[in-house]
């Protein structure tokens, strides 16, 4: 009789285990949002198919963001000719005056978006918190969410591994 229950269990807990792993698969959407760059120039995440990106949630007024942007620009600059692509999204209550100064005298590579109407932020899940960060890989999934500053070197081999995906 014990042997039969520890046998159920083992079975139970390998269906659940094996559950687990297969709904790991299953990523979920990019969101579908538009926005504009500081340069006035609209842009869409339709735009990103095919590209590894990269999708930073920041603000002038966040330490950690400000220490972060250079190993941003770095990680973009080593993985833009392999396809990734970055955007930096300025949080709704940042200056938009602060945020060009930022990206004009940092000589930031990449798009800088204003979120003034916080609707990137929100189709993103309700971002609060800066730094926060989405990896999302060339089929439009959300592959990893970073709250806070990433372990770049961790960045930096699953950056690797999707540019590698077909």
């Amino acid at each position: 009789m014990a042997g039969m229950l520890h046998r159920r269990l083992a079975a139970t807990a390998l269906a659940l285990i094996c559950a687990a792993a297969l709904s790991g698969c299953a990523r979920e959407q990019a969101p579908a949002v538009d926005y504009t760059l500081l340069d006035g120039q609209k842009a869409s995440s339709q735009q990103w198919a095919g590209k590894v990106m990269l999708v930073n949630f920041w603000a002038t007024s966040c330490a950690t963001c400000v220490k972060e942007m250079p190993q941003i620009v770095a990680t973009h600059e080593k993985y833009k000719a392999r396809g990734l692509d970055t955007v930096a999204v300025a949080m709704s209550y940042d200056p938009p005056a602060f945020v060009a100064r930022f990206a004009e005298t940092r000589k930031l590579p990449f798009g800088v978006a204003i979120d003034n109407t916080g609707s990137v932020a929100t189709a993103f899940g309700q971002v609060q918190m800066t730094p926060t960060t989405f990896l999302i890989n060339k089929r439009g999934e959300i592959v990893k969410r970073y709250v806070g500053e990433p372990d770049f070197a961790a960045l930096h081999g699953l950056i690797e591994q999707l540019l590698a995906e077909a």
